[in-house]
């Protein structure tokens, strides 16, 4: 399953790279106190988020979540700009009012600003998508999740209007087996949560979310459906969480062997490995590009540690309802 050329693979493994470089530093940065609020990470997460969101098209918009860094780097928000929100900067994406990747959203780059509680980011994503589709504008929006989300009434609330409408929408719902300290097996009695979007109407598949490739032919297609007015589409990508729900959480509910198995499977070592069977890249470019995602997070960090703290002064401004 191809739908990007051999440039567009690099530069698909240049965005993981700088994920979980960026994810990786910012997981340091809280461990070490430099941080002011929580954090959550995205590793074993960079294929879906990358592969997905390199589907869209400019004018398309997007709701992220918390384990989706490498979607919010695509669309062009800068690690600067993510580290002094991580550091609760004035130079932040929310200037200093959600210090870490909840709230992070920017409309001039197509990124509706995370909802914290899941699924409700899919409310807003499938209003744009009705503007789209009464407008008659040639546009798409998607939504990512988790799989505890689909347990939610909201979920199939959204799902249920959307397919009724046909609307130019696509969820991707990243099925890591956990909500949160809760197993997959606990949480629905059901094998696929693909099953859940077909019972609604809803083209659903099911892709290996750690295979980049695979992620983005199936979005790709989703995408390029639901713009010609074929209709929603669910894509379940199955994946494994590699830390805990946000840092603090040490996981330990996780069986040890689980993880053994899944950092087997690394998209990035995937997507490495297959660099080398299609003779595609050498090992120098490997390291070259890792130097450059390095150099990239090392300015990120100095910017936002010289960055200034926001004005108490400014607190009412720009929020909802001061």
């Amino acid at each position: 399953m191809r739908s990007l050329s051999d440039e567009e693979l690099i530069q698909v493994y240049e965005w993981m790279k700088l994920t979980r470089v960026l994810d990786d530093r910012i997981v340091s940065l809280w461990k070490q106190g430099r941080g002011v609020g929580s954090t959550f990470s995205g590793r074993g997460h960079e294929a879906i988020a990358v592969g997905a969101s390199y589907a869209l098209g400019p004018d398309d918009v997007v709701a992220p979540m918390h384990r989706d860094l490498g979607c919010y780097l695509v669309r062009g928000i800068t690690p600067r700009r993510i580290l002094a929100n991580q550091l609760g900067r004035a130079t932040g994406v929310t200037q200093g009012r959600d210090a870490n990747l909840h709230g992070i959203g920017d409309l001039s780059l197509g990124i509706i600003g995370f909802v914290s509680h899941l699924p409700q980011s899919m409310s807003p994503a499938l209003g744009a998508a009705m503007a789209f589709l009464y407008r008659e504008e040639p546009r798409v929006s998607m939504a990512f999740v988790g799989d505890g989300s689909s347990s939610t009434g909201l979920f199939h609330e959204v799902l249920n209007l959307a397919a009724v409408q046909r609307a130019p929408f696509v969820v991707v719902v990243e099925n890591n087996r956990y909500a949160y300290s809760t197993p997959l097996h606990q949480q629905m009695a059901i094998d696929d949560i693909a099953d859940r979007g077909q019972a609604h109407g809803v083209a659903a598949e099911i892709v290996d979310g750690n295979d980049v490739e695979a992620v983005h032919a199936v979005t790709a297609e989703a995408i390029a459906r639901a713009r010609s007015g074929g209709g929603p589409s669910l894509i379940e990508c199955k994946t494994m969480r590699m830390h805990g729900h946000a840092i603090h959480d040490g996981a330990e509910y996780v069986p040890a062997e689980l993880l053994v198995e899944w950092e087997r499977r690394d998209p990035i070592a995937h997507l490495e490995k297959i660099f080398f069977e299609r003779d595609i890249v050498e090992e120098a470019l490997i390291e070259e590009i890792g130097q450059k995602c390095r150099r990239i997070v090392d300015d990120a960090v100095e910017y936002a540690e010289s960055s200034s703290w926001p004005d108490p002064a400014s607190l009412e401004e720009g929020v909802y309802a001061p």
